[in-house]
């Protein structure tokens, strides 16, 4: 049986499982005049270009985000918001006028 390649394309995603060297891992991450997304160093799929602003503005976005689930939600005044001030998820008394 022959040798299976170690880098290619199947179904024109990337895959890449030859052993990176140094120079190749850092290289990979930064390519200037390349779009948003090169080819992993290692592994399957793409990976983000740091040498392009795109990829700056997707890594504040995900950051943002990450802080702020890790900061309970919460709105800036630092309080819950009036939906949530009764307490729980107890029961609601609904009051209808048949006029």
């Amino acid at each position: 049986m022959g040798d299976k390649p170690s880098s290619g394309e199947i179904l024109g995603i990337p895959y890449n499982f030859e052993r990176p060297s140094l120079g190749r891992l850092l290289s990979s991450y930064w390519q200037p005049g390349k779009g948003m997304l090169v080819e992993k160093p290692f592994g399957i799929g793409y990976t983000l270009n740091l040498a392009n602003w795109r990829s700056w503005l997707v890594l504040a976005v995900a950051g943002g985000l990450y802080y702020q689930q890790q900061s309970g939600g919460r709105d800036a005044s630092g309080g819950n918001d009036e939906e949530t001030d009764d307490g729980g998820d107890g029961p609601v008394e609904v009051i209808v006028d048949d006029d």
